[in-house]
């Protein structure tokens, strides 16, 4: 044992963990054990970047990953040492606490497979989350960008298929991955419904618009009937492509890239999928729609996610101040 240097402060005790490991069995590495049990592939590519950027950090190699790493050698003093790194790269709350979590997570693994002692792991892993109060970020998309958007989606088989992506990401405040991964099965259009799969592999069902079940039915005269993916990365000479026989998947990146570019051609400000799902919340909870419904409609686990984005005491306040009036210049007799 020997000490180690995490972020300039000397620790003792501890192999260098920016020593080469020594090799790890993928099936025995916690890091690889930790990303095999999550269930979504958006999740897994998620927290594989936060592992990594996590172990360029310790290592100072910017090459480094997360595989092999002498994770189970991370003490209580180590992790305090991380979490102050982390902050001081200047990311947001939720950023920072989301490589926490991954940071637990793969601490749990290595407890898991007998790595580290459980006094070491629920020490390491006793880690404070990050407070922050910041105003929400990501914009509001109105109803005329929308339809500016919609208009730039012309009679091809890539424009109709956009359009009806953006009809489900408007009437459903789904996340990219989640449209991503809708398959012709979810789509009931007799209930005016699709059955998405969310975070840790939770469904729900969601429901659409006439207008939007309009041009999903048009986008499917295209697609056809084939089992597989409800939306699907289209070739350059306008046939859908597939995979082991079935349409395939857009990704979570192919839904962004296709906003990116109908937004550009609608001659419109960048919109990512989360804006719709801000504007979704925001719209039903000014609609009078009750905070538990709104929840169950866009899968947070949290009511206290969904409210934060609830645009009234906003509102609310900005109304108290156009109550005030500002004097009339008139000069003291």
């Amino acid at each position: 044992m020997s000490a180690v240097k995490i972020g300039g402060v000397s620790l003792p005790a501890v192999p260098d963990l920016g020593a080469p490991p020594p090799p790890v069995e993928p099936a025995r590495d916690p890091y690889h054990v930790y990303l095999d049990s999550l269930t979504s592939p958006e999740s897994r590519r998620s927290m594989r970047g936060c592992l990594d950027r996590l172990a360029r950090l310790l290592t100072g190699d910017e090459s480094a990953t997360g595989a092999g790493q002498p994770w189970h050698l991370l003490r209580y003093e180590h992790t305090v040492r991380i979490r102050t790194m982390l902050t001081d790269q200047g990311w947001s709350a939720a950023y920072v606490n989301k490589h926490l979590v991954a940071l637990r997570r793969v601490l749990k693994e290595s407890w898991r497979l007998g790595q580290t002692s459980a006094e070491d792991y629920a020490r390491a892993s006793d880690l404070a989350p990050v407070r922050q109060s910041r105003l929400p970020t990501g914009q509001h998309v109105p109803p005329e960008v929308v339809g500016a958007a919609l208009a730039a989606c012309d009679d091809s088989p890539a424009g109709v298929r956009d359009a009806a992506l953006i009809a489900v990401l408007y009437s459903t405040g789904c996340r990219r991955a989640e449209v991503g991964g809708l398959t012709l099965a979810d789509y009931d259009p007799g209930g005016r419904s699709l059955r998405v799969r969310g975070k840790r592999d939770k469904e729900r069902l969601v429901y659409l618009t006439a207008d939007a079940i309009g041009l999903v039915e048009r986008w499917l005269a295209l697609r056809g009937g084939a089992p597989g993916a409800l939306f699907s990365p289209i070739s350059k000479a306008g046939r859908v492509r597939t995979r082991d026989g079935r349409p395939a998947h857009l990704t979570g990146q192919g839904v962004a890239d296709i906003l990116t570019r109908r937004f550009g051609q609608a001659g419109a400000s960048r919109r990512t999928a989360h804006d719709f799902r801000r504007t979704f919340i925001g719209e039903l909870l000014d609609a009078g729609v009750d905070l538990a419904t709104a929840q169950a409609l866009v899968g947070h686990s949290s009511p206290a996610t969904t409210a934060r984005y609830d645009r009234r005491p906003e509102r609310t306040r900005r109304e108290a101040v156009d109550r005030l009036r500002l004097p009339a210049p008139r000069p003291l007799s």
